[in-house]
């Protein structure tokens, strides 16, 4: 963090020396201050980068953890039998009024 804090100073002393208008003598002091900004600027995107991969990998494991908390909680499937037992009785009818 030490380093973008100094090299974004850098930077920020490029730009006011260019936007004084010095003589043309200072150019090289200029492009000078140009090739640190870039390079500072180039140190700021491959750390930020390396940032966004690791909140995208910190988000897939979250996603991940969801997932089996949510599977560890769901019930389990259950198979009940239900067994129907049928019993058959015969009757004889008595003649009526006997």
């Amino acid at each position: 963090m030490k380093k973008i804090i100094v090299l974004s100073s850098v930077l920020a002393l490029g730009a006011l020396g260019m936007a004084c208008g010095e003589t043309a003598t200072n150019n090289s002091a200029a492009n000078a201050n140009k090739t640190v900004a870039n390079a500072a600027n180039v140190v700021a995107n491959a750390a930020n980068v390396a940032a966004n991969t690791m909140a995208n990998a910190a988000n897939a494991m979250a996603n991940t953890a969801n997932a089996m908390a949510n599977a560890a909680n769901k019930p389990a499937a259950s198979n009940s039998t239900t067994t129907t037992t049928t019993t058959n009785t015969t009757t004889t009818n008595k003649p009526a009024n006997k």
